[in-house]
């Protein structure tokens, strides 16, 4: 049971309270992500109501630093009932979508932590017209990927195969692909569901005229982790999204070291981290610990008939 410090209304602009709170959603307690829904929502609150104020025409007749005090401390107040009171349902939509996607973590197939995997969900929020973000409208494949097995079967001999034809470590692409979606689990959706088969995490910049998702996903900013909305590509199958991976490798001058060590898939994924292919500082050392836990670069030597 959640400890009766984790009711108190003060813990919803309380951020050491947040982290104990995650502390009890990571062990499973459905009452603490209610609380943590709230909390978000009563933090997203009063950062509304401070723009509110703060659009005001300049300081009142009687203002003082006492009043600005009391009125900031009434806004959290405020906040903080509203969320626990129903509030505006962003922490409703928030509980829901968290149970959705973490019912079926697993970390004993997955070599990465929670925090890692839970990060790798990156949980869609509606796009606004400013975004002009395409709609995924495809033949859906269907995927089963109960499993890391079931991931390396299926991705294996495709990846092998175009990495054959290029001359790329299939190992390496493959442990990649593991990483960016939590083999297979967590693959970036559009906001009704759809799946981009964007294995690789590559977003949707100026040069990309197919379709695209926006979603929030997570990056390293001078060492910060934040949190940050990002348009990413979206294909058809998940060779689409392979071809697509090779060509954007082989395409940009950066990627030349990465394309000059390719006989050693270890260093070719240090190359591509080094180039700034992801902003997570462990990225190549989590490659790494894929390829060897899963025995991948012996497998991806195998003929390709005995792979599939």
């Amino acid at each position: 049971m959640l400890n009766q410090s984790l009711e108190t209304n003060g813990l919803y602009n309380d951020f050491s309270g947040l982290a104990k709170l995650r502390s009890h959603a990571g062990k499973d307690s459905p009452q603490a992500l209610e609380k943590v829904a709230q909390q978000f929502e009563a933090i997203f609150l009063q950062m509304m109501l401070k723009s509110m104020r703060d659009a005001s025409f300049g300081d009142s007749l009687f203002g003082s630093q006492q009043s600005d005090m009391y009125r900031d401390m009434f806004d959290k107040q405020l906040a903080a009932t509203l969320s626990k009171n129903n509030g505006i349902g962003l922490a409703d939509t928030l509980v829901r979508q968290l149970r959705e996607r973490f019912s079926d973590l697993n970390i004993s197939d997955n070599p990465e932590s929670v925090e890692t995997q839970i990060d790798a969900r990156s949980i869609n929020l509606p796009s606004t017209p400013a975004n002009q973000v395409i709609p995924v409208e495809t033949e859906q494949e269907s995927l089963d990927f109960s499993d890391p097995e079931a991931f390396l079967d299926r991705l294996l001999p495709d990846v092998q195969a175009a990495a054959d034809r290029h001359g790329l470590p299939a190992a390496a692409i493959v442990a990649q692909a593991a990483l960016e979606t939590g083999w297979g689990r967590h693959m970036i959706t559009d906001a009704q569901g759809n799946n981009s088969f964007n294995l690789f995490g590559i977003k949707a910049d100026s040069r990309w005229q197919g379709n695209s998702v926006s979603v929030v996903t997570t990056e390293y900013r001078d060492g910060i982790v934040q949190r940050e909305r990002a348009n990413f590509r979206a294909y058809d199958s998940i060779r689409d999204s392979i071809e697509d991976y090779i060509a954007f490798i082989k395409e940009q001058p950066r990627y030349a070291d990465a394309l000059r060590n390719t006989d050693n898939p270890q260093t070719y994924a240090r190359e591509l981290q080094r180039a700034g292919y992801a902003t997570d500082p462990a990225y190549a050392s989590k490659i790494h610990s894929i390829i060897e836990k899963y025995d991948i670069a012996s497998r991806a030597q195998q003929p390709l008939a005995s792979v599939a």
